[in-house]
């Protein structure tokens, strides 16, 4: 028989009673099998006992409430948990009658079903505080097939501070498969549920061909709610010492984060080397944005000799941004700085200033896009010779102002053709300097406009899979005579299906497509309901007259441009494959490119491969012919490999190699990764880099049921959402 007692027992048996009426939180509530009062007076309750009071929940075997002296004595096994997720369990026990003051025997405290620390006796302290004699604490599991954790920690006394979140250990010894290797004569951690906390973060390992071995050692100081700073010194064989740091905080509207370090090693000796990089972002009123990003570099190797960064031209910007169904507002201040080999920041352009704006509206029945544009950019060079490998003269400095409007419009004709008329017109203004072979300053027009048919053609076939062929013919008139400016930002010329029916296929704006030509196409596509899907575009531009705008490369050249071939495959959500060629009559090939990604229940593949004629024109006197590739494995359910390299077919070598290994249970994460890049410049050299990093999980939001909450590291990353304010811990 199961006996309740509610509001004047439960009062008796938790020394509740009180003249005035118990509040609905402040009741409590028991469930026993049996319930009696002996003669003298005690309370007692047998068989599987429940009591629940103020989020705390008690079981065991049997309680005995002495109302005189106000304690309970409790029969094991017991199981004691409250509302934060704390578990205890004992054989016996003596509590006070809230149950928050009290000693255990042979007692376990298990907090977040992450961390258990065992001893032989567990004291309850002001409902805050639990004490824990001769402890054993560990997160690994513990059976009689592995009665010794891979690791623990032992200590004399173990404090742990529920309302502070945090764990003391004193004369603590932190064993590894039962041997000891470290003793620490006062140790303090979070427990599994602090996000947050000042304190070292795990160490990691780093030995690199330059540097040597080098032991980074962050250390998080938690700045308030809001802020935090990260200071990582790091310490190598080879005279390097290395202060890095990272700040972030976070606004009520935004957020900033800044990186940075400061090294004094060999490969410059008596040098001073460092980097900052810095990123924020603003929400502010009527919808606009402002965002900024510092880089900044000692010297050109640093990044790539501390494996902070493949960044090779770095970017400082402040950018004002917003962005509506119909409308685009941007305005942009950004300074470049290269670190590639040979070349001048004298001669690049490195400040401009850029802002435009956009507006989408109906016109005439059919979509207009209308644009208004300034554009100015300087280089610090006040030469004007012409001693640039690219034909610019080394001080040109050029702004330009332009307007521009785009009108597309589509009717539907008999048996499925779509006719789409489309055009744009441009009017500019430029202003340069240091250029002798032009004028100060130069304003022109320019017109385009077409006609489009289409005709979509549409096959369901029996099993539900849909074809799909759409054969395109496109008429564009432009004039073949614009006024010539200096192309500063259209030298790179992309010809692929995303613009093979486009009136300019520049990317920029000071070069625009001249001379009548037909744009012909047709695609192909085939989905399945299963998932499975193929898309094929085949192509090519037939010009009137050859005006020599485009360079061989790019392979819209002649008065026929190259055929464009590409393709694209899926199954489902595991392999996606997609290839882009372009090539000439004689079937000679320009550029090809193809990607294969495959992603399996144990395995994910990445790969790639590239090549593209030399051309001058670009700046390119060699043909590139590269594969790279990226891929892990799930090897067991501890074991994790992968691997990745890129090869380079012209050079006849590996420009870099990588292999890792990664091996995780629910205690211990280890991580192992050797690199090397072949590469060598006037300012870096072929450099081979092994990583060992290892952490014991359980600690400050650490656990192997998902990704670290911890504190940062140092190293730079960019900021695309709100930074996670993580933990760290202090020894």
């Amino acid at each position: 028989m199961r006996a309740r007692l509610a509001a004047l027992g439960l009062a008796l048996l938790l020394g509740l009673a009180a003249p005035a009426p118990v509040a609905a939180q402040d009741r409590a509530t028991l469930v026993a099998d049996r319930v009696l009062v002996s003669p003298d007076g005690r309370l007692i309750a047998e068989g599987t006992v429940e009591v629940l009071y103020q989020g705390r929940r008690l079981r065991a075997a049997r309680i005995v409430y002495d109302q005189t002296a106000d304690r309970l004595t409790i029969e094991g096994p017991i199981v004691l948990t409250d509302d934060a997720g704390t578990l205890i369990l004992a054989d016996q026990a003596e509590l006070s009658a809230d149950l928050t003051e009290g000693l255990l025997t042979s007692a376990r405290l298990v907090l977040n079903q992450q961390l258990q620390l065992a001893a032989a006796e567990l004291r309850r302290v002001s409902g805050r505080y639990t004490q824990l004699s001769r402890a054993v604490a560990s997160s690994c599991q513990v059976c009689a097939e592995n009665p010794v954790p891979l690791w623990e920690i032992r200590a004399a006394r173990v404090t742990h501070d529920q309302q502070a979140r945090q764990i003391y250990f004193d004369h603590a010894q932190l064993r590894v498969m039962g041997l000891p290797v470290v003793w620490l004569p006062r140790l303090r951690i979070p427990d599994p549920t602090l996000d947050r906390a000042t304190g070292f973060l795990m160490p990691r390992l780093r030995t690199t061909s330059e540097l040597g071995t080098g032991l980074r050692l962050p250390y998080f100081i938690t700045l308030g709610p809001h802020r935090d700073l990260t200071l990582e010194p790091y310490l190598g064989t080879e005279r390097m010492r290395t202060l890095g740091f990272r700040y972030r905080q976070a606004f009520r509207r935004g957020e900033i984060t800044f990186d940075g370090a400061l090294s004094r090693d060999r490969i410059l000796p008596g040098d001073t080397r460092g980097y900052l990089f810095g990123r924020g972002r603003f929400d502010l009123p009527a919808g606009f944005t402002l965002a900024f990003g510092v880089e900044a570099v000692s010297d050109d190797a640093y990044l790539q000799d501390y494996g902070l960064s493949n960044e090779d031209r770095l970017d400082s910007r402040l950018t004002l941004t917003r962005t509506r169904d119909d409308e685009d507002i941007a305005l942009r201040l950004i300074r470049f700085h290269s670190i590639r080999a040979g070349e001048d920041n004298a001669i690049l352009p490195s400040t401009v200033i850029d802002a435009t704006w956009r507006r989408r509206f109906q016109l005439a029945g059919g979509s207009t896009t209308a644009m208004l544009q300034g554009h100015a950019h300087r280089r610090s060079s006040t030469s004007v010779l012409d001693s640039n490998l690219d034909g610019i003269p080394d001080g040109r400095d050029m702004a330009r102002l332009t307007a521009r409007a785009d009108w597309r419009r589509s009717w539907t004709l008999p048996v499925g053709l779509q006719l789409t008329g489309l055009g744009a017109v441009t009017a500019e203004v430029y202003e340069l300097g240091q250029d002798p072979a032009f004028a100060s300053t130069i304003s022109r027009g320019r017109a385009s406009a077409g006609v489009e048919l289409r005709w979509p053609l549409l096959r369901r076939e029996s099993r539900g899979a849909t074809q799909l062929i759409e054969p395109v013919v496109q008429l564009v008139l432009s004039p073949s005579n614009a006024r010539a400016v200096p192309n500063e930002d259209s030298r790179l010329v992309e010809f692929d299906e995303g613009n093979l029916f486009s009136l300019n296929r520049f990317p920029g704006a000071d070069e625009t497509e001249a001379g009548s030509r037909l744009n012909l196409g047709v695609s192909w596509s085939r989905q399945t309901p299963a998932g499975w899907g193929i898309e094929t575009t085949l192509g090519r531009v037939v010009r009137v007259q050859n005006l020599g705008q485009f360079s061989a490369a790019s392979g819209l050249d002649g008065l026929r441009s190259d055929w464009l071939a590409a393709v694209g495959l899926s199954l489902g959500d595991r392999l996606s494959v997609a290839g882009r060629t372009l090539f000439d009559d004689d079937l000679d090939t320009t550029k090809a490119e193809v990607r294969v990604d495959w992603r399996g229940a144990e395995t994910a593949l990445a790969a790639g491969y590239s090549w593209v004629i030399a051309d001058p024109a670009e700046d390119r006197p060699q043909a590139i012919s590269e594969l790279a590739f990226d891929g892990s494995w799930q090897i067991n359910d501890r074991w994790r490999g992968r691997a990745g390299a890129r090869y380079d077919f012209t050079a006849a070598r590996a420009a870099t190699a990588g292999l890792g290994f990664a091996w995780r249970n629910e205690c211990l994460e280890v991580d192992l990764s050797l690199s090397r890049r072949f590469t060598s410049s006037t300012s870096l050299t072929p450099t081979t880099e092994f990583g060992l990093a290892v952490d014991l999980l359980g600690f400050g939001g650490r656990s192997a049921a998902g990704p670290s909450r911890r504190g940062p590291t140092a190293e730079p990353q960019k900021i695309d959402r709100k930074p996670e304010l993580g933990g760290g811990r202090e020894t």
